[in-house]
């Protein structure tokens, strides 16, 4: 039997000693990541999909999966052979789970969800959403995968380290008063901190809990007068234990954080319901019910550190291009030798996993180098049709001398993140690849030009890079942009581009990637990325105008462009920017480099 259908039966086994007709399994962990332990990787034991965003549901008699539009290609491949039925999000006619599971449940059913790895927000949600649908009723207090998943990996155990002030640019005694003095405009004596990046950014601390993400397992408790770490003690350094207790933060046993929130003696507490999870959300709404302990009132909110953090300060700033120019060395590097490949039959001595492993050498080479930020998407041909495309040993295939390789890649520098895509013409190119290379590269630029009032929307500004594509009847269903970390995680939230409505506004000192596509499935793929960071424009009576400077240094090959298809305006970025990468690379290159650069940066 297939793997994940036994998966599949083990559970069902254990749903019918427990009586549960569905049992539902997101993306997430406890601490709501993006990118999770494989401890938590609940979704990929039962179903066998990889992806970074997805929930699967199983009943006693189907499954089925849902997942957005960059894993569909992906998806539909890894769910072959299982029983699993593949749900595209945000297409017509696609159910959501509570309407699939009144269907597939009936009324007055039982359904689990593991409310340790579920936002409260989320698992509030479900249960309205399932009482509507014949009353089906929610179990909050059971993790299935405990008793099904043999050899399930352990919690990371990895040891912490300290982020210098030289790169933090600001001590962490400085953040947490920042930090009550925004609880006191939200009428907050404390609050739990569960984002693992937040937590990492307010103590200047890092890890290597999650894979490319450099952060550590751990919850943080604010109170008015103290602040407790509940972490695994075995993972602090002594010379970390000494900088916790000169910051003045108390370390707790993170099993504890239950035992924390029930001590906790202020008169209230912010939670934000799409970053606590629901188990600890319900014990403090619990408390003083069930117990003696004082009643503790919850202010629901946003946790104020999201956007503390995306605000970078001057040293981080430096650091971001301090990031790009090393990342720009080594993308240049890349691309000089791959140059000596495009277009002669000696291309199909390297393949997508080659590729990747090269780039990744040559970032390697680079001064404070400490890793990649995500897995290298490295798709050829129609494989860059699929959005979040990983080669494996199974898919690996050699490139050809004609065609466009999609190259999206990062690295985590001590001093910053990077993230970059470029699309490569390999060798001849059909009208249609230039088209769509072209439609794609004047999205990117029209974001680049944007200038606009502070506070603005991504989603106001989104629209810039669709609208040539839309003429055409063209467009991409993924997000168009996303904030980057400060060697943290590459995805940094709540700021973006997007079609959907997103509120929170931009502001100076952000980093924001700018990252229009187009993909025609089993033909070809493109996609031009650069990291971008906020900076002022000018000032008018109509208040404070901004802009966006590029922090990617390098080039855009220009070998797909119809030039036809440009504006001037676009021609002359192009040019510019072209002008700025040469400047700042080619003092760091060697002359067979520099040659190449001088080619590949020439006006068009």
């Amino acid at each position: 039997m297939n793997e994940i259908n036994q998966r599949i039966e083990d559970l069902r086994e254990l749903m019918r000693r427990e009586h549960l007709a569905a049992c539902i399994f997101p993306s997430t962990d406890p601490h709501q990541g993006e990118y999770i332990p494989d401890h938590w990787k609940g979704r990929e034991f039962i179903s066998g999909f990889n992806g970074s965003a997805g929930t699967a549901v199983v009943t006693l008699h189907s499954a089925a999966l849902w997942t957005d539009s960059r894993y569909f290609i992906a998806a539909a491949e890894q769910l072959k052979g299982t029983e699993y039925q593949l749900m595209k999000l945000k297409i017509e006619g696609t159910p959501t789970i509570a309407e699939w599971l009144g269907r597939e449940c009936g009324a007055g059913a039982e359904v689990c969800i593991d409310g340790w790895c579920s936002s409260a927000s989320a698992v509030r949600e479900l249960i309205a959403d399932l009482r509507h649908e014949g009353g089906i009723t929610v179990r909050t207090n059971l993790d299935p995968l405990r008793q099904i998943w043999r050899n399930r990996p352990v919690i990371p155990e990895n040891p912490v380290e300290i982020y210098p002030l030289k790169y933090a640019g600001e001590p962490a005694c400085g953040k947490m008063t920042r930090i009550r003095e925004a609880l006191r405009q939200l009428h907050a004596d404390g609050m739990l901190m569960a984002a693992l990046d937040d937590i990492a950014w307010t103590l200047n601390l890092r890890g290597t809990d999650v894979h490319c993400n450099p952060v550590f397992v751990a919850y943080l408790l604010i109170s008015s007068k103290d602040v407790t770490l509940f972490v695994n003690q075995a993972k602090l350094t002594a010379g970390v234990s000494d900088y916790l207790k000169s910051e003045g933060i108390q370390v707790e046993d993170y099993e504890q954080v239950e035992n924390g929130l029930k001590q906790y003696f202020e008169y209230n507490i912010l939670l934000d319901p799409d970053e606590v999870n629901y188990r600890l959300y319900e014990i403090v709404k619990n408390k003083g019910r069930q117990n003696d302990l004082p009643k503790t009132e919850i202010v629901e909110g946003e946790s104020p550190v999201k956007r503390m953090k995306t605000i970078k300060n001057e040293t981080e700033i430096a650091g971001f291009r301090s990031a790009m120019l090393k990342d720009g060395i080594a993308m240049t590097k890349f691309l000089c030798w791959l140059s000596g490949y495009i277009g002669k039959s000696e291309i199909s001595e390297l393949t997508e996993i080659a590729i990747d492993q090269k780039l990744t050498s040559l970032r390697a080479e680079q001064p404070l180098y400490r890793d990649i930020s995500f897995d290298t998407i490295a798709g050829y041909g129609s494989h860059a049709a699929i959005v979040h495309y990983e080669a494996t040993p199974e898919t690996d295939i050699p490139l050809q001398p004609k065609g466009m390789l999609l190259l999206d890649s990062g690295a985590q520098y001590l001093d910053g993140t990077t993230d970059i895509t470029r699309t490569i013409a390999l060798g001849p190119l059909t009208e249609e690849e230039k088209k769509i290379y072209t439609l794609v590269l004047k999205g990117h630029i029209q974001i680049e030009l944007c200038k606009f009032p502070s506070g603005a929307s991504g989603t106001q500004i989104d629209i810039l890079a669709r609208k040539d594509m839309w003429r055409e009847g063209l467009n991409y269903l993924h997000g168009t942009g996303h904030g980057v970390g400060t060697y943290l995680n590459v995805h940094e939230g709540p700021h973006q581009f997007r079609m959907e409505w997103k509120p929170a506004p931009l502001v100076a000192g952000m980093t924001i990637t700018d990252e229009p596509g187009i993909y025609l499935p089993d033909r070809c793929g493109a996609r031009t990325e650069n990291t971008l960071l906020i900076v002022p424009y000018k000032e008018t009576e109509f208040g404070r105008f901004l802009q966006f400077e590029s922090l990617t240094l390098c080039p855009i090959d220009k070998a797909p462009i119809v030039r036809e298809m440009m504006l001037s305006e676009e021609i002359q970025w192009l040019n510019d920017y072209h002008q700025r990468v040469f400047d700042a690379l080619s003092p760091h290159l060697n002359p067979d480099e520099v040659e190449w650069l001088r080619t590949a940066c020439e006006a068009i």
